[in-house]
């Protein structure tokens, strides 16, 4: 059976370390353990040998750690041609297992909407991934009005992915707890999945949604916790009267999102995901290399579905999205 996933990642030291040591995240590489550090630099090598193993068919590559959003503008934009420049000439030797989402200049954001054009142009990538914030700032912005409409226009798909959130909240909701507690609290332990859900939300009480109906968004984890609260934000945010949305939460999000398998291997969160999404907008995915392929691959096969459910999310669904 074909396999697609798509929140698999990628970065490199050399480019890393354009970024300043005293930003969020400049010293993304020093907290990486070896083996994660070996992987995630790794593109045609171990990666490819593990998808051999496993019976994966293409990946979706995207940039995590500090990027160009971290950049005052005229630098960001040069950082995100190089690094997108750069991912698109290691994979160009393997167009049938490596695709990639394009990392954006996001404090430009005129500019970010034209690099998502001449990346998608030139490299064939195949949307965008974009990691949190940007200096505090959610997509409704109005700010990124630009980018928002070409990846409309364009057709192509922005994943929305978590990053370290900004000082003051990290101060305020995980500070003064031991050790290293806080830091895994407010990222992968629990604070990553908020803030994407309240990303979500934004977009979509604010309204912006409405003024994009034809934008598609991407979230993974199993929808960041937003499957089991859909019912209750439908309740609280009932249409026409406290927030701007002209539809409701859960039929927005049936709409205009998808969610991805990355990183969560157990059936409770993805019966629920299924539940309130439907099949058509769950996508497969591991997490590579934070989340180990073998892992993703036997909670494939352990499914309780009926194959054709199975394919869609394997590779149906992702193949539609993505146009592979």
């Amino acid at each position: 059976m074909r396999t697609v996933i798509l929140e698999e990642h990628v970065s490199f030291p050399d480019m890393a370390s354009r970024i300043p040591s005293g930003a969020p995240g400049g010293g993304f590489f020093a907290n990486l353990g070896p083996d994660i550090k070996k992987r995630i630099t790794d593109v045609d090598g171990e990666r490819l040998e593990s998808m051999d193993r496993n019976g994966i068919t293409l990946q979706v590559l995207s940039i995590v750690g500090p990027g160009a959003g971290l950049l005052d503008p005229e630098e960001g934009i040069s950082f995100a041609r190089d690094y997108n420049d750069l991912l698109a000439k290691k994979i160009r030797n393997y167009p049938d297992r490596l695709v990639a989402f394009a990392t954006l200049p996001m404090t430009a954001p005129e500019a970010a909407a034209d690099e998502l054009q001449r990346a998608a142009t030139e490299h064939q990538f195949r949307g965008a991934l974009i990691n949190g914030l940007t200096r505090g700032e959610f997509l409704d912005h109005p700010r990124y009005a630009p980018l928002l409409q070409r990846a409309e226009a364009l057709e192509l798909p922005i994943y929305l992915h978590p990053g370290i959130p900004p000082k003051t909240v990290a101060d305020a909701y995980y500070s003064d707890l031991p050790g290293s507690t806080g830091t895994l609290l407010s990222l992968s332990g629990w604070g990553w999945h908020a803030e994407t859900a309240l990303h979500i939300l934004r977009l979509i009480v604010s309204g912006t949604l409405d003024r994009y109906p034809r934008l598609q968004l991407i979230i993974g984890h199993m929808g960041e916790m937003l499957p089991m609260m859909m019912a209750r934000c439908d309740d609280k945010f009932k249409v026409g009267t406290v927030a701007a949305n002209s539809r409701t939460i859960s039929q927005t999000l049936r709409d205009q999102v998808y969610v991805t398998t990355s990183g969560l291997f157990t059936w409770p969160p993805l019966q629920a995901a299924l539940a309130t999404f439907g099949v058509d907008r769950v996508l497969f995915s591991v997490d590579y290399p934070f989340s180990p392929m073998e892992e993703g691959r036997r909670f494939l096969d352990s499914l309780p579905l009926a194959p054709a459910d199975v394919e869609k999310i394997a590779h149906g669904n992702a193949d539609r999205l993505l146009k592979l």
